[in-house]
């Protein structure tokens, strides 16, 4: 389980005020739960994964996971039960490398083995089969320099990377971003299936509305740094991607009043 009680994280910027990017946020993800997260860009989704992550620093608050209070953990330590795959298709793996040497690395982690154990024959069977598994054809490739492949293969061999040890969470941080649309449904539809094959607890960051209401058992928005909606089960199921543009509009409609009418008492005190 995932567990975040009141967690706060404040940005400053030079001569101006405290910002808080996560303003307070509680939560709790049961084992295996695959959350999907949205928001408007600056509302803080990415600084909360990276706070869970420990790329960022709480203020305030606490982070348990597995049992484990790892709110002081670095990086580094979280890393032995967190898998994370970000926007970047070149971010976490190696590019000289070849796709069975990256995975080696991951395979390693935690082991006292050297590259000899990892490139033997059963890893690469192993190797083999995962990935054929989410993309046939894809484990004739084992060979091949990751850095030569595109950015959607590049992706999928960083998600059987991060989830072979079955991490107690996956981080997924717009991890489709930055590929095209024909790219991006096969990363999703690779994840949604490891996913789903390790019975992972998941949070995925996402801008596309339509990932955000078809994926997942759970959907939160957070806005300005809070968690303005948390659905999950049926209600989560009825939910559309024209529902959540209409939310998303409400919440711009609501700053814009608010800006307004912090402007006019600033005229005000003029």
């Amino acid at each position: 389980m995932l567990a975040i009680d009141r967690a706060t994280v404040q940005f400053h910027s030079p001569g101006g005020p405290a910002v808080r990017a996560v303003d307070g946020v509680s939560l709790e993800v049961p084992a295996g739960q695959f959350v999907v997260v949205i928001g408007t860009n600056g509302s803080g989704k990415s600084t909360l994964l990276g706070s869970i992550a420990g790329t960022v620093q709480l203020a305030s608050g606490s982070i348990r996971l597995a049992g484990h209070d790892i709110t002081r953990w670095s990086q580094h330590a979280r890393a032995r039960l967190i898998g994370r795959v970000f926007q970047d298709p070149r971010a976490g793996t190696a590019g000289s490398l070849t796709v069975l040497e990256n995975i080696a690395v991951a395979a390693c982690r935690g082991r006292m083995a050297g590259l000899g154990w990892a490139t033997s024959r059963g890893l690469r069977d192993e190797a083999a089969a995962r990935l054929a598994r989410i993309v046939p054809g894809l484990e004739s490739r084992l060979d091949q320099p990751i850095g030569s492949m595109s950015g959607g293969q590049r992706q999928i061999v960083t998600l059987v990377m991060a989830t072979w040890h079955r991490p107690e969470l996956l981080l997924l941080d717009e991890h489709t971003a930055a590929l095209d649309p024909a790219a991006a449904d096969r990363v999703v539809q690779a994840s949604n299936s490891l996913i789903r094959e390790h019975a992972l607890t998941a949070l995925m960051v996402t801008h596309s509305l339509a990932q955000a209401a078809s994926l997942g058992d759970r959907l939160i928005l957070i806005h300005r740094g809070r968690i303005e909606l948390d659905v999950q089960g049926p209600a989560k199921r009825r939910l559309t991607a024209d529902d959540l543009a209409d939310r998303f509009d409400r919440l711009r409609r609501a700053d814009q009043l608010d800006d307004a009418a912090a402007r006019t008492l600033a005229d005000l005190y003029v």
